[in-house]
């Protein structure tokens, strides 16, 4: 009999004969009954408590009395705890034994459980009530307990907690499933175990600073998943068949950090040999995974470290390889051999055993929109020129490239992919690559688009190979198998990919990207494992020129050192060229100032903006607000074709074709007529519109064409646009038009004066919105260039407060 078991028999003994006692007595104590102890209201126990409070005040025969009261009343063994006063006064060599008390462990869970049933919000809702139904509800076993709130409302309990992490919530856990079974009686069969998980732990540590004064106390670390193992059964208890007898002996409970092994049967005194019983065996999940340190924390000049993470229960595969995570858990110290035959004396490996893991936010990754968050992208989906704004948003901190700009903002939003009859897969992202100058802001460009992009990952051409861009195999250091680790294609999936100094790969690692940059899809046939990835995800690179500066008297093929179909695979081409030009340098170099002293820390908006020599653009959409609207339109919109101009396109791709071969410029293929599907589709997307409209045709075209006009050399480039002018729906195009619609108003407007006054009026107003639904009329959407033009002002039209107005002379009589 253990010296738990000894205690509990006398404790059993003792209330029998107070029992007795009290049926001897009779009177008002024998007529008492308590409540069990789980369900007792709050109320006793403050009665309790006040009890205590009036003891001083109460005669010495009195007091007697009500002494032996309390005792012939307790029945379920409150006289052998430790009051919560009195559980820090520690009388035993560690926090550890102490806890081991009976009646230290009694007055825990007396107070965790009264935690649970008390602890109330602001608004005096009971929290942890509301949780632990929602657990049931959703047939959970984790019960997320806040240590703060423990803290604030029984500190010694939270004390105890982060210096003996394994006994405390051993208890905590039992207390958690008593207290679930109140509202669920079944959950048992649902879940045998229910785990509290320890929230919002204050202090959190590096994984470079943790030491031995950490071992055996609960942590938080926060870090990179790097490589993640199987899901493997661990034992949880045990139990084995004597050979010789046939008795089952156990169970054996398994400590995560020791392996159990028995060497006697008391049934028939034997040293066995004994068999583990497999029926009656209980088994665990069990997986580690590899967490390093996060690529902002690291010192400079040092190596990342790592640690061993071990996962249990029901956090099997709660973060993946890539992820960024903060883990609660107990850092524990663990045997290993290999360590103690390398050294020659005993050394230990630590690993940390997770009790809660929270994924970092990924700032872009899983928006949480709220409905005033919906409602202000739905308004501003509402402008007309919603278009140009979010394109003038793109990179505000650089000044011009507007094509760049634009091809980008297509990118971030992407078209619609197609699976046809789930055989055959089109890809809806758009490709974009940026060739020029040097100094030119087109690192800058991908690093905006790092930071903006719902899901990145950023790689360099020089420092990464192709497993390194695909996929790799390796041996798993824990079972020894081979397994695929995925690479930056692999990971951006459903994101988008930025390969800097695309020009400095080699060729074969620039050609295994082929299949991942059309198909979007990776296959491995390594190692014995044969299986095809998925990489989703746009690419945006970088590169410079053969010669370091682009030469625009020889064609494309001659400037850069990239293969055929590696081109043809890019939807737009951008070709930045650094040209000399006074007036554009000299506004350059002001805007570059300005961002200058506005990023200064001392800068006042209110007194220090006149200072500046440039005026902010009351069209740019905060960056937060863009991101948000880029991923609602990515995930909610899907615009359908309807009603396309394919004559024009046909004509179009025709005559694409025929230039591309006479001048002997990069090829024009059936996936340049893709692209420019992919790109109506995204235009559409940015005014969050279900059907492509002819507009979203003619911004397709217009980036399709200047990428193939622009790349061509100089002596060819001033005919090609002459000739693919047609093609292009310039601004004074519409000019005149727009100047006839509202001449017709106007005229309207006059002659409905006459018929009602019999006079020549004056002048005529009309709203602005009135020429914006007769230019819908002929596929016109944006009048403002109009508005500013002077075509506008030498008609006699003016514009205030979103009215035209237009004055007549009157000829004296």
């Amino acid at each position: 009999m253990t010296a738990a078991q000894r205690r509990a028999a006398e404790a059993l003994m003792n209330r029998r004969e107070r029992t007795e006692r009290r049926g001897g007595r009779g009177g008002r104590a024998s007529r008492r009954t308590r409540f069990p102890g789980f369900l007792e209201s709050d109320d006793m126990e403050d009665e309790d408590a006040d009890d205590g409070g009036l003891l001083s005040q109460m005669k010495r025969r009195t007091r007697r009395q009500y002494d032996e009261r309390r005792d012939i009343d307790d029945l379920d063994g409150i006289e052998d705890e430790i009051p919560l006063e009195q559980l820090s006064d520690i009388k035993a060599k560690s926090i550890a034994e102490w806890i081991a008390n009976e009646r230290v462990r009694r007055s825990i869970v007396r107070n965790f459980r009264q935690f649970l049933m008390t602890y109330v919000d602001d608004n005096g809702a009971s929290v942890y009530g509301q949780r632990i139904r929602n657990l049931g509800e959703n047939n959970s076993e984790s019960l997320e307990v806040s240590y703060l709130h423990l803290a604030m409302s029984k500190p010694i309990l939270a004390y105890f907690l982060t210096n003996s992490p394994s006994a405390m919530l051993t208890i905590f856990d039992e207390v958690a499933l008593n207290a679930i079974l109140v509202y669920y009686p079944s959950y048992e069969r649902i879940h045998s175990e229910v785990h509290v998980r320890v929230t919002d732990l204050p202090l959190s540590s590096s994984l470079r600073d943790l030491r031995r004064t950490n071992l055996n106390n609960l942590v938080r670390v926060s870090g990179v998943v790097t490589r993640r193992t199987g899901v493997f059964p661990q034992l949880k208890y045990v139990k084995f068949d004597c050979r010789k007898c046939g008795a089952v002996l156990g169970p054996f409970y398994q400590d995560s950090t020791k392996e159990v092994r028995i060497s006697y049967c008391p049934n028939c005194e034997s040293k066995g040999p004994f068999s583990v019983n497999s029926e009656q065996t209980v088994y665990r999940n069990y997986q580690k995974m590899t967490l390093q340190e996060s690529p902002g924390s690291v010192p400079p000049g040092r190596l990342p470290r790592h640690r061993e993470v071990v996962l249990l229960w029901d956090l099997i595969d709660s973060a993946k390889p890539g992820e960024e995570i903060e883990v609660t858990g107990i850092y524990r110290n663990n045997f290993d051999a290999s360590l103690n035959s390398k050294n020659g004396f005993p050394v230990f490996s630590t690993i940390i055993e997770a009790n809660h893991i929270n994924k970092k936010e990924d700032q872009f990754a899983a928006f949480r929109l709220t409905e005033e968050d919906e409602k202000e992208i739905r308004a501003l989906a509402r402008d007309d020129r919603i278009r140009k704004r979010i394109i003038k948003s793109i990179a505000p901190s650089i000044y011009g490239h507007e094509d760049i700009k634009t091809a980008i903002a297509l990118s971030l939003l992407s078209g619609v992919p197609k699976d046809i009859n789930r055989k055959h897969r089109i890809r809806g992202d758009i490709n974009v690559l940026l060739l020029g100058d040097p100094g030119t802001a087109k690192s800058q460009f991908l690093k905006y688009v790092e930071k903006t992009a719902h899901r990145s990952v950023f790689a360099t051409g020089q420092g990464a190979s192709a497993v390194g861009l695909t996929a790799s195999v390796r041996k798993d250091p824990v079972t020894r198998e081979w397994t695929l680790e995925g690479g930056a294609l692999v990971l951006a999936d459903k994101g988008t990919c930025l390969i800097d100094e695309f020009d400095k790969m080699n060729d074969s690692d620039r050609t295994s990207i082929h299949e991942a940059m059309e198909q979007q899809s990776i296959s491995i046939s390594k190692a014995g494992i044969v299986t095809t990835l998925q990489a989703r995800c746009a690419i945006i690179a970088a590169a410079n020129p053969i010669r370091g500066r682009y030469n625009p008297t020889i064609p494309f093929q001659q400037n850069v050192e990239l293969t055929e179909p590696i081109l043809s695979r890019f939807d737009v081409l951008c070709v930045v060229k650094d040209l000399s030009d006074p007036v554009q340098d000299e506004l350059l170099a002001k805007f570059v100032v300005g961002s200058h002293l506005r990023s200064h820390p001392k800068f006042d908006a209110a007194k220090d903006e006149m200072d500046v020599g440039t005026v902010l653009d009351a069209d740019l959409i905060p960056q937060d607000m863009l991101r948000k609207y880029i991923m609602y339109a990515r995930e909610k919109v899907r615009p359908k074709l309807y009603d396309l101009d394919q004559e024009k396109i046909s004509r179009l791709f025709a005559d694409l074709r025929r230039e591309s071969l006479a001048t002997g410029s990069y090829p024009i293929t059936v996936r340049h007529l893709e692209s420019i599907i992919r790109m109506s589709e995204a235009s559409a997307k940015m005014a969050l519109r279900e059907y492509v409209r002819a507009d979203d045709i003619d911004l397709a075209i217009t980036v399709t064409v200047g990428s193939f006009v622009n790349a061509q050399k100089m002596s060819i480039k001033k005919t090609l646009e002459r000739s693919f002018r047609k093609y292009l729906t310039q601004a004074r195009d519409h000019e005149e038009l727009l100047a006839f619609l509202l001449g017709q108003i106007v005229k309207e407007k006059v002659r409905l004066f006459q018929l009602q006054r019999h006079q020549q009026p004056e002048s005529v107003t009309l709203k602005a919105a009135e020429l914006d639904e007769r230019a819908k009329e002929h596929d016109i959407f944006d009048t403002a260039p109009f508005l500013r033009s002077k075509l506008f002002t030498a008609n006699g039209y003016k514009l205030q407060d979103g009215v035209i107005e237009k004055k007549f002379r009157h000829v004296e009589e």
